[in-house]
């Protein structure tokens, strides 16, 4: 068995902390009685798109807040642009409600020789922006690239308890060795918001650790928005011409508001944040079944069905059982790869996505191409090639208890 004092000695190791994620804002403090008026009783069970239960009423005041800063359009003249992909966060992140996924794709580039790749950051990859202010600054793929990807908007349903999952946590997972030729890693990376080596656990790729840089990475790249994190836009394909010609806002556009000492990029934060996961559904015989199966056949490889939090000051985060269905490593999915290297992960890594709230969502895998869960199950490869197998050769009564069964998580 693995220790613990072993991960922590692998994390001081790396200069990372055993546990991250705690909501530090003094804002963000909890009161101490959960029976406070507007903190809810924990045995409320929240539905797509409610605040985490049992929150005090000053958390579930930021939550609000958070909320309606989520879902408000920039303009211009608040700083959208030159290039962007939409104008609001929940754009993007509406179903089933907002903090949810969506059926929209967003195009990466890239170049790749030799195993080498290039994100043509000079040209604007990897990310294309898709709109923009004035059509002659509207971006389009250079002609070097030679890798081009889609990617669908993930949803954010419980990403505060997957934030507050520590780092330690995570490590350990990574260290057990795993059948199956599975042997996915960590994404290290320095996040932004702290400066920090920490162990990256949101996107397609893990290229972020915390919220904040989460939020702030989409209000750049997204929305065209800089703020603190991110003070720098984004020339259109590159071109600094273009960019005086249309960038009219000074930066960073997205500022502090003296009487909240916040900024819009922690209103998202506290919103995603605070979100409550996805709840799980009875299950009947068949799905009972069907869970047996999904460790079984080799699925819980990855798809690790739960992990804990750390020690935080809000008790909605504290001490968790997270069932996110998700290892949040990097694995080698083969074929099923982006072909795009972005942070610590190589053009054929993908982070393991979290199957909890699966029934809410349109279409699967990274770039939608898996119409039903099962044919985003057939088309995994790589380190999930030999689960795949097992399902592929199950008799269709059996696949069905699967499915069954994935859909209540």
């Amino acid at each position: 068995m693995i220790s613990r004092t072993r991960i922590c000695i692998a994390l001081a190791a790396l200069g990372l902390s055993s546990f991250g994620g705690s909501v530090s804002t003094s804002e963000l403090t909890p009161l101490t009685s959960s029976g406070h008026p507007g903190a809810g009783p924990a045995s409320n069970v929240p539905t797509f798109g409610d605040p985490l239960p049992g929150l005090t009423t000053t958390l579930r005041a930021a939550f609000a807040n958070g909320l309606e800063t989520f879902q408000e359009v920039d303009t211009p003249e608040t700083g959208l642009g030159p290039v962007f992909n939409n104008v609001s966060c929940v754009a993007c992140h509406s179903t089933p409600v907002p903090g949810g996924g969506s059926t929209i794709l967003e195009t990466r580039f890239g170049r790749l020789v030799n195993g080498q790749f290039d994100p043509l950051t000079a040209l604007g990859g990897s990310l294309l922006q898709d709109q923009a202010i004035d059509p002659t600054a509207q971006e389009v793929i250079p002609s070097q690239a030679n890798v081009v990807a889609k990617r669908m908007t993930t949803p954010l349903f419980g990403a505060g308890l997957i934030e507050a999952i520590p780092d330690a946590e995570i490590l350990l997972n990574a260290a057990i060795p795993r059948p199956d030729g599975v042997s996915g890693r960590p994404s290290i990376i320095t996040d932004v918001a702290s400066g920090n080596l920490r162990v990256g656990r949101f996107g397609w790729k893990a290229q972020q650790a915390t919220l904040l840089a989460f939020a702030g990475d989409a209000y750049l790249n997204e929305m065209g928005i800089t703020n603190r994190l991110f003070p720098q836009e984004n020339p259109p394909n590159g071109s600094a011409a273009l960019l005086a010609a249309y960038d009219h806002v000074a930066d960073p556009e997205d500022v502090v508001d003296p009487a909240t000492g916040k900024s819009d990029i922690d209103f998202f934060a506290d919103f995603m944040r605070l979100l409550a996961p996805p709840q799980t559904l009875p299950l009947s015989p068949a799905a009972k079944a069907g869970k047996s199966l999904f460790t079984q056949i080799g699925c819980s490889h990855c798809h690790t069905p739960s992990m804990v939090t750390g020690p935080n000051s809000a008790p909605a985060l504290n001490l968790k059982v997270v069932s996110l269905y998700s290892d949040l490593l990097l694995h080698d999915m083969g074929t099923l790869g982006d072909g795009i290297a972005q942070a610590a992960a190589s053009p054929s890594e993908m982070r393991t996505a979290p199957l909890w709230g699966l029934r809410a969502r349109a279409a699967y895998l990274h770039d939608g191409r898996g119409a039903t869960v099962d044919a985003a199950i057939t088309l995994h490869d790589g380190e999930a090639a030999t689960a795949r197998g097992r399902y592929v050769a199950l008799p269709p009564v059996l696949k069905q208890e699967l499915l069954q069964f994935l859909g209540t998580i």
